[in-house]
């Protein structure tokens, strides 16, 4: 009930079922995979949890060709030069000194994953593995070992990790058995009403209900790419503008 009505305050109206699943996700600290047709809210729910939090959203974008190392760790390549050319100019040091500081941590780049589980963190952040459906299946098994780790290793500062998909492809089932799982669809009348006056006050009650029983009515239709929420609300505002 609590975080139901948090999300609320958020501007989130969710549904009985998914409060449950986003609270056992924060109860039982597993990740949480959310799937549904894009514009109907999953990534929305990554941003408002961590607002509720009071914590950093730290937002992985998956795409093809992403690999493991780009989403863990980069080295800064241009620091490092820099600090080669220094070396020279001054005289030079022990190579085993200067090989040691070149891969130190000064000159790492850490990228989501590698923040995500970095102890350095007053509170545990939220981790949004977005569109985890692009990756590729080389990633998503790292994310499987991944998510299978830190849960043994470092159980004091486990993020809380939300992914998402679109369901371009299917996600393998050994990731999807370390995951708490919901199906976002898309909202009802009713729902779709509420979002948008919580979202969009300023939209007239008339205004809002045609906007709402036009875009139910559309998808009705057999349509390559249905209206999400998302649609419904740059639509209202698009309109209060004109």
């Amino acid at each position: 009930d609590e975080l139901e009505r948090g999300l609320r305050q958020q501007r989130y109206v969710a549904e009985r079922g998914l409060a449950t699943t986003l609270f056992l996700t924060l109860k039982l600290g597993k990740p949480l995979l959310l799937e549904g047709e894009a514009g109907v809210g999953k990534t929305e729910i990554a941003k408002v949890l961590a607002d509720l939090l009071d914590t950093p959203l730290i937002r992985l974008q998956c795409y093809e060709g992403l690999d493991a190392a780009t989403a863990i760790y980069e080295w800064d390549y241009p620091r490092q030069m820099l600090y080669l050319r220094t070396i020279e100019a001054t005289g030079g040091a022990a190579r085993e000194a200067v090989q040691h500081d070149l891969f130190s941590e000064e000159f790492l780049l850490k990228r989501p994953l590698l923040q995500a589980i970095d102890a350095s963190h007053e509170k545990a952040p939220v981790l949004l593995i977005d569109e985890v459906d692009r990756a590729d299946q080389e990633l998503e098994a790292f994310l499987l070992e991944l998510l299978s780790d830190f849960q043994v290793t470092i159980p004091e500062h486990v993020p809380v990790v939300i992914l998402t998909s679109n369901r371009t492809r299917e996600i393998h089932d050994a990731l999807k058995r370390r995951c708490l799982y919901h199906w976002i669809d898309f909202p009802n009348f009713d729902k779709e009403f509420m979002i948008l006056k919580a979202r969009v006050p300023e939209a007239p009650e008339k205004l809002a209900q045609q906007i709402v029983t036009f875009t139910q009515g559309l998808r009705g239709i057999d349509l390559f790419k249905p209206p999400g929420m998302a649609e419904t609300l740059d639509w209202s505002r698009a309109l209060l503008a004109l």
